[in-house]
């Protein structure tokens, strides 16, 4: 599969960011929420037909990302080349934001490697969006039981890094904007070390788009603020791996803290 983006970086250009009339800037978030929902019907009618293979994926979350950029959304993208240098299948495991980074992840990182993500039971049961996600063949916990979750992913996550497709998680219990290490468990990285392939660690900011109030997919967006994303070097686990945990939670840290200080400089 080609892939979307040529360099190591990708900037969003500054004649994608659209340009909205006064009367509409105060209603954007609704519109936005309109033409996204468009998108994903289309997306989960293509599901329900059989026909969401990987190519397919990639095209639809790419669709959301310029639909994100034309709503003033500003892409910052580091480490590109990280994933596509990366041997053989690895464990993404990245900080959990919003709904932003599962709905664009897939056209960053599955037009250069097969890979499915590890969600709760609630995102493959949500009406429209449901199809979808079950169409990649996700990695499905309850989030309510900590012991059972870990022995699904350790034994689902091994047979598909077997097969070559890599695995994307949020090790966090749910979406937060403020960063809790206490709170991101180690689950990813085990998950390495049993099935001896790399972590590729990932840290992102955002809250460009909100939580919503009745149903949390579906929250406010802020074009006031800057979407940052960045693919750190492939680690090798040892042992236990609690150093390269350890290791991750700085790295997520410390680009956290930088991008906010960029932001209120």
């Amino acid at each position: 599969m080609k892939s979307l983006f040529a360099s190591d970086t990708y900037f969003t250009p500054s004649d994608s960011r659209g340009k909205f009339p006064n009367r509409l800037i105060k209603n954007s978030s609704l519109f936005f929420i309109i033409r996204f929902l468009s998108l994903v019907f289309k997306a989960s009618r293509i599901a329900v037909k059989g026909q969401l293979d990987r190519q397919a994926w990639v095209i639809s979350s790419h669709s959301v990302m310029k639909l994100i950029e034309s709503f003033g959304g500003r892409f910052h993208i580091e480490g590109l080349d990280n994933i596509r240098q990366s041997d053989g299948p690895v464990v993404f495991v990245s900080n959990h934001m919003s709904t932003l980074e599962t709905m664009v992840f897939p056209c960053i990182i599955a037009s250069e490697k097969e890979v499915t993500f590890v969600v709760k039971d609630s995102l493959v049961n949500f009406p429209v969006f449901g199809p979808v996600m079950r169409a990649r063949n996700p990695i499905v916990v309850s989030r309510t039981n900590s012991r059972e979750d870990l022995t699904l992913v350790m034994n689902q996550g091994k047979k598909f890094l077997e097969k070559g497709t890599s695995i994307i998680i949020f090790p966090q219990k749910t979406r937060k904007i403020k960063f809790i290490p206490n709170e991101f468990n180690s689950l990813g990285v085990k998950l390495a070390g049993r099935a001896g392939v790399q972590v590729i660690p990932v840290a992102i900011k955002t809250d460009y788009w909100g939580k919503g109030k009745f149903i949390k997919e579906l929250g406010p967006i802020y074009p006031e603020k800057t979407i940052y994303m960045t693919f750190e070097k492939p680690m090798h686990i040892q042992g236990t791996g609690k150093e390269e945990h350890q290791k991750i939670i700085k790295l997520i840290s410390s680009k956290l803290e930088e991008w906010s200080n960029t932001n209120t400089n």
